[in-house]
């Protein structure tokens, strides 16, 4: 039996963070950006797909590591949606973006 998959919802400030971090990969090379971008793009596709199989974080979250990128997707699940909260860089201070779970 399939698994109905809950909808994927980005909060405004996590997107702006995968904007700039998109930007910043694309100003060093067109090739980086777009795997950059499509890295992203699949992580978010494996939150979907199994939101429960990633590891806990802080304050009732859970993240995916990017492949060959230091950033992590910090999501949490509820009950009608799948809410990414930050798409932080690895060495930025940790849990700065648990005020957006309000």
């Amino acid at each position: 039996m399939k698994r109905t998959t809950k909808p994927i919802r980005m909060v405004e400030l996590a997107a702006k963070e995968a904007r700039k971090a998109w930007l910043w990969y694309r100003k060093r090379s067109t090739r980086a950006g777009g795997r950059f971008q499509q890295t992203l793009e699949h992580a978010v596709d494996q939150i979907r797909e199994q939101p429960e199989s990633w590891p806990e974080y802080q304050h009732g979250t859970q993240f995916v590591r990017l492949k060959r990128f230091p950033y992590i997707v910090v999501f949490r699940e509820l009950d009608t949606e799948v809410q990414i909260v930050a798409v932080a860089h690895a060495h930025r201070r940790p849990g700065y973006w648990k005020r957006r779970l309000k």
